[in-house]
């Protein structure tokens, strides 16, 4: 970082953001990437979200609405609305769930494993555009560092960030 205290790209950090520089390159680095997402997946009729939503159903098979809320870290009216708008898509079916009539089960469609396909490119389009000219240990490194800030921030906010955990 230059002495002048602006990051690598000469946006300058606000002074009330000065206590908080890790902060407010995570917020720009985050912005940025989602903007980005938001460009490649709107090629396929998604928004940033939907894809993570497919990605672990196409993993995992059906699962209950409340369970997909847990893994991904969202509240269930929000997941709700995810839902819907993948179904009015097509690409997720919802159900009763045979064990509790209470609960719906989400699975992914026929028709959403082409969009499999177009999902794992942009994906790793997204990876590439984000990574640059990174070479391997770069890559580790910042792997590392983003897992240990992660798990600052779960132990903060006592909200587990279970996607990474399953298997």
């Amino acid at each position: 970082m230059a002495a002048t205290g602006r990051h690598p790209t000469s946006v300058p950090v606000p002074k009330a953001a000065e206590g908080g520089r890790i902060s407010h390159a995570i917020f720009r680095v985050a912005r940025l990437h989602r903007l980005l997402a938001s460009q490649l997946l709107r090629q396929a009729g998604l928004h940033p979200g939907q894809e993570m939503v497919m990605m672990y159903l196409w993993d995992c098979g059906p699962r209950r609405l409340t369970d997909l809320s847990g893994v991904l870290g969202s509240d269930s009216a929000t997941m709700t609305r995810t839902v819907q708008r993948l179904e009015r898509a097509g690409f997720v079916r919802r159900s009763p769930d045979p064990s509790d009539g209470r609960a719906v089960l989400v699975a992914p469609t026929a028709a959403s494993q082409a969009l499999r396909h177009d999902v794992e490119r942009m994906w790793r389009e997204l990876e590439e555009a984000t990574l640059g000219d990174l070479d391997e240990d770069q890559q580790a490194e910042t792997l590392k560092v983003l897992g240990l800030l992660e798990c600052n921030l779960v132990a903060r906010t006592q909200r587990p960030g279970r996607i990474s955990e399953r298997a």
